[in-house]
């Protein structure tokens, strides 16, 4: 089963994340998500693999967010397009595990869908 990880090597969170798989012997898909940008339906699909709403998973403090005017009273299809149009705006990382998800935020966090 493979296991992805929706990574920015920039992100400390992200890093250590990736790293926490590999102690546990997981090598992951590393997916750039930043350049191979997730489309709204994958990100839909992640969202309920999450178990949250599409806000629980934007980055509200990148200058877009407020440039885009975007709230808590945005519509889930308004966040999710946002998201892929400028995926700077997606929480990260994200690991996909046999079709469950989990934010590495902390890392271990996505140590609960690893089994």
């Amino acid at each position: 089963m493979t296991t992805t990880i929706w990574h920015n090597p920039r992100c400390s969170k992200s890093r250590l994340t990736l790293a926490l798989l590999e102690e546990h012997q997981i090598k992951p898909t590393v997916r750039l998500y930043l350049d191979d940008v997730p489309s709204p339906t994958e990100l839909a699909s992640v969202v309920t693999q999450l178990g949250i709403q599409p806000w629980d998973l934007l980055r509200r403090g990148e200058k877009i967010f407020k440039e885009l005017g975007l709230s808590k009273d945005s519509d889930d299809a308004t966040l999710i397009n946002a998201m892929s149009q400028h995926p700077i705006l997606i929480e990260r990382p994200v690991v996909i595990h046999k079709n469950r998800a989990a934010l590495g935020r902390p890392p271990e966090n996505v140590l609960a869908i690893l089994d």
